[in-house]
């Protein structure tokens, strides 16, 4: 990855908790973050995030995402990881409507749009998705936030250019890059789409 043009590292914890399937922690993390040559967005799919937010922004992290459906006091979590001088960003399962942002859009550096159900690689691309990322594009003006939009499940080099017109800055990819014979040249056809 380091040798690619992706633009980011971006990495999955899970719990088994808030998604059924489970990734690693933090000593995986924490030897990620001292070979990636990239930023580091770590996305956690967990419950109570807010208990492990100091941890995991220790460990050389650059971007933390949290999800909404998770965190019971977000904008409380948002701030305790700008606290730490780490991004903060935000991720919203298919289900949740975009309007739950509203609140803390301003304070994000980024949203990322759940385009599958959170929990399982190579699943189906919500088709949503694109009336979506209109949404948040939508409350990005209107609250005058900065933050980047991402989208994370079911990209490939099919839906990678309505992606990126629909207002999407980073798309987060996993099996169309990983189920690839050449990792680095399926990276550069997704940012040349």
């Amino acid at each position: 990855m380091n040798k690619s043009n992706a633009g980011w590292i971006h990495c999955d914890v899970m719990d088994g908790v808030f998604v059924p399937n489970i990734s690693f922690g933090f000593p995986i993390i924490q030897a990620i973050s001292r070979l990636a040559t990239k930023p580091l967005d770590v996305h956690l799919m967990i419950v109570e995030p807010s208990k492990y937010i100091d941890r995991f922004c220790s460990l050389g992290i650059d971007i933390l995402t949290i999800h909404q459906e998770a965190s019971k006091y977000l904008q409380r979590a948002v701030v305790q990881i700008k606290e730490n001088g780490v991004k903060a960003g935000v991720s919203i399962s298919p289900h949740t409507p975009v309007s739950v942002l509203s609140e803390v859009m301003a304070d994000i550096d980024n949203v990322l749009i759940m385009s599958v159900n959170p929990g399982f690689g190579g699943q189906s691309f919500i088709e949503s998705t694109y009336r979506r990322i209109g949404e948040v594009r939508e409350l990005i003006l209107k609250t005058g936030s900065n933050a980047l939009i991402q989208v994370d499940g079911g990209i490939t080099l099919e839906n990678a250019q309505n992606l990126y017109n629909s207002g999407a800055n980073i798309l987060v990819t996993g099996t169309t890059v990983f189920h690839s014979s050449d990792v680095a040249a399926t990276i550069d056809q997704l940012l040349k789409v």
